[in-house]
C-alpha cells in the first residue's frame, strides 16, 4: 500500500513536469541561465528612408522615361562654308563700286577741266581776233607810229609780211591826211577750227568812226573781217586778215 502511494506520487510529479514543459514557449529550462541576445543598433530614419526613396525615385523615373516620348537631340550646327565667300563677295562688290565712283568722279573732274580749258582756249582765240581788229581800226595821227607797232607786235605769217617794210609810209599817210579812226567790235565768234588746233578762223563784226582833213565830221563805217589766229610758240597772233561781205 505504501509502495503504491509513492509510485502514484512520482507519476503525478512527472506528469506535472511534463505539462510545465509543454506550456513554456521560450526561455531556458528552469535552473538554466538564458544566453545573452546580440544587440542590433537601429538605423536612423533618414538612412532607412533613403534606400526606399531611391527605389521609389528610380521606379518613378523609369516609369516616366517609359511613358514620355523620346527627346530628339538638337541638331548640331556646322559652320557654314558659304558665309566667308559671301562676305568676300560683298566686300569685293563694295570695293568695285567705290573704285567705279572714284573713277567716275575723276573722269568727270577731268572732263570739266578739259571743257574749261577748251572754253578758255576758244575765248583766247576770240579775244586775240577782237584785239587785232581794234588795233587796225583805232589809229590817231599823234600816235600813228605806236599804233602801227602795236599791230605788228600781234601779227605773224602773211599778215606780218603785209606790214613789214611799209610802216613808215603808212604812218606818213595817216599824219599827212590827219586821219583819225575809232574802232568798236560789235560781235565776234569762232568760224571754224577746233580749240585744240594751232589756228582758228574768227569772224569779227566791227564799226569804226573815221574823220580826216577832207571830212572833219566823224562818219561810221561797218565791216566784217575774217581773222586767222595762229599759235606761234605758245603765243596767239593774227596770221591773216581779210574783209568779207
Amino acid at each position: 500500500m505504501t509502495d503504491s502511494a509513492e509510485q502514484a506520487q512520482q507519476t503525478s510529479a512527472a506528469a506535472d513536469r511534463t505539462r510545465r514543459r509543454a506550456v513554456r514557449h521560450a526561455g531556458p529550462p528552469v535552473g538554466e541561465t538564458e544566453a545573452p541576445k546580440p544587440v542590433v543598433l537601429a538605423k536612423p530614419a533618414a538612412a532607412q528612408a533613403a534606400p526606399e526613396a531611391e527605389k521609389v525615385s528610380t521606379t518613378k523615373a523609369a516609369s516616366e522615361a517609359s511613358e514620355a516620348p523620346p527627346i530628339e537631340a538638337p541638331p548640331i550646327e556646322t559652320p557654314k562654308q558659304g558665309r566667308p565667300l559671301k562676305s568676300l563677295l560683298a566686300w569685293g562688290v563694295t570695293a568695285v563700286v567705290i573704285v567705279a565712283l572714284v573713277v567716275a568722279a575723276v573722269v568727270l573732274l577731268l572732263d570739266q577741266r578739259s571743257a574749261r580749258e577748251r572754253d578758255d582756249r576758244r575765248q583766247a582765240f576770240v579775244d586775240t581776233a577782237r584785239q587785232t581788229v581794234l588795233n587796225l581800226t583805232t589809229i590817231h595821227p599823234e600816235t600813228a607810229k605806236q599804233d602801227v607797232d602795236r599791230i605788228i607786235a600781234g601779227a605773224s605769217g602773211q599778215f606780218l609780211e603785209e606790214f613789214q617794210g611799209r610802216e613808215d609810209p603808212f604812218v606818213g599817210v595817216v599824219q599827212d591826211a590827219n586821219v583819225t579812226t575809232e574802232g568798236e567790235v560789235i560781235e565776234a565768234g569762232v568760224e571754224n577750227g577746233t580749240e585744240t588746233s594751232i589756228s582758228a578762223n574768227v569772224l569779227v563784226a566791227a564799226r569804226t568812226m573815221v574823220s580826216s582833213k577832207e571830212q572833219p565830221e566823224p562818219s561810221p563805217r561797218d565791216f566784217r573781217m575774217r581773222v586767222t589766229i595762229s599759235d606761234v610758240d605758245g603765243k596767239l597772233t593774227a596770221s591773216k586778215v581779210e574783209f568779207v561781205p
